[in-house]
């Protein structure tokens, strides 16, 4: 058993969710325990300076059994009071606005084409009509594989005033460099299922104080994220509600894993196979989704399909070499194909998909 999951890891190229360590997921396998204990404070007291570590921060790392999309809610419940300004500039970009436009606020998209990053100066410019008091962001576009400049347009938000900035890393997180402190993001969450190289179920997320001091004027924040709930209890390295206790243990393992690793070993594995991608197209004479190497993704490459095939068709056809890809995503399926190259793969294990994605492209 062993040796078959040895053989076949490393197949698995989903922008997420990636795949998973065979050891990994035999720590799931652990009996339960309460999540009042001494035993569960002793778990999360293990994992949480590791994900400061991840993230960038001093600050408590909040721990949430859920998909990120709840932690993106819970951002916009809790940090922002009367107008939101979105950049838009792919599906899960598009998600937040829609999220925000949901918990009843007046959310403005500042959109840019699918395949392109904001600049700093649209963002200035847009907030120089002094009428917003949060903007919400992608890092990482999965849809598109475009990479936000966070750093620069989290210097522009606060240089804004009382405006604060919820950042989606999803698919950044762990791939790529988070400095939630030194970069002043106010908000920013991940999921398990990335980077992270963990399974789906849980979210992560960093808040600086300004979101949890606007979070105690907010009586509409709602009961599951409440962000003051989450800082009381995790001060006690514990969580609001029952955590997934199985996933927890699996967390454990996966950051002892990434600590070994070191966070500035994993990020040059994410920009090395990021780049042999972007290489590997240029050979083969593949269009990237983004044009500008400034903005692309370290963690996810979208690739426009050559005359003749489709993203499904792709990735129908590379599963008879043992791998698995994305298709494009939404209004983009069948016109791009997607390759993750994050969490736990190596460049070994990319080059050779990338031998039989040429075999199916016939190039």
């Amino acid at each position: 058993m062993a040796r078959t999951q040895k053989k076949t890891f490393g197949s698995f190229f989903l922008p997420g969710p990636t795949e998973v360590r065979p050891d990994v997921l035999a720590a799931m396998t652990k009996p339960m325990i309460g999540h009042r204990v001494v035993e569960m404070e002793e778990l999360i007291g293990h994992i949480q300076p590791r994900l400061r570590s991840i993230f960038g921060t001093q600050r408590p790392v909040y721990i949430s059994a859920s998909s990120a999309t709840g932690l993106m809610e819970g951002a916009v419940r809790n940090g922002a009071r009367r107008r939101v300004l979105s950049l838009v500039n792919g599906a899960f970009s598009a998600r937040f606005h829609q999220i925000a436009q949901a918990t009843g606020l007046r959310a403005d998209p500042l959109e840019v084409d699918w395949g392109e990053g904001h600049t700093p100066e649209m963002l200035e410019h847009a907030l120089g009509r002094g009428i917003y008091d949060a903007v919400t962001v992608v890092h990482s576009e999965t849809s598109t594989g475009a990479l936000n400049p966070i750093a620069d347009l989290a210097k522009v938000t606060a240089a804004a005033g009382d405006v604060v900035l919820l950042v989606d890393s999803v698919s950044g997180a762990c791939g790529t460099e988070i400095q939630a402190d030194k970069w002043g993001l106010d908000f920013v969450l991940t999921g398990s299922q990335k980077s992270f190289a963990l399974p789906p179920g849980l979210a992560f997320g960093v808040a600086q104080p300004a979101v949890l001091e606007r979070a105690k004027s907010k009586k509409d924040r709602g009961v599951y994220f409440d962000f003051l709930e989450f800082e009381r209890n995790i001060q006690k390295n514990q969580t609001p509600n029952t955590p997934a206790v199985s996933l927890l243990y699996a967390l454990k393992a996966q950051v002892d894993h990434i600590e070994e690793e070191g966070m500035d070993a994993r990020i040059a594995r994410h920009r090395a196979m990021a780049e042999r991608t972007w290489a590997w197209c240029d050979e083969l004479g593949l269009e990237i989704l983004v044009q500008d190497p400034a903005f692309r993704s370290p963690t996810v490459t979208c690739v426009r399909c050559p005359e003749g095939f489709t993203g499904p068709q792709i990735a129908t056809a590379i599963k008879k070499h043992g791998f698995q890809i994305a298709t494009g995503y939404g209004r983009m399926k069948d016109e791009t194909f997607r390759i993750g190259h994050m969490g736990d793969h190596t460049i070994d294990r990319l080059e050779t998909l990338l031998i039989g994605l040429k075999k199916v492209l016939k190039r």
